[in-house]
C-alpha cells in the first residue's frame, strides 16, 4: 500500500467513526459527491454487504468531511 492509499484509508476509518457508517459506505458516499464520477461501482458478494450499500445512499457527508477526503486523496 503506497501512502496516498493508508491517507485515504485513514481518512475513511475517522469520517466512519464520525458518522457511525462503515468505511465502505463512507467510500461510496464520497465518490457519489463527485462531479467527475457518473455511476460509481460497488457490488455486495454477501447479503449483509448490501446494507452497507444501502446506508451509502442516505450517508450525507458533510462539507468538512468531503474536503478532508479530497485531500487525502490529492
Amino acid at each position: 500500500m503506497k501512502p496516498r492509499g493508508m491517507r485515504i484509508l485513514a481518512c475513511l476509518d475517522d469520517i466512519a467513526v464520525e458518522t457511525r457508517a462503515e468505511p465502505a459506505a463512507v467510500a461510496l458516499a464520497w465518490l457519489m459527491t463527485r462531479p467527475s464520477v457518473t455511476a460509481p461501482i460497488a457490488s455486495a458478494t454477501k447479503p449483509e454487504h448490501v446494507a452497507t450499500l444501502v446506508v451509502a445512499t442516505k450517508l450525507e457527508l458533510t462539507k468538512s468531511q468531503i474536503e478532508r477526503l479530497d485531500t487525502a486523496s490529492a
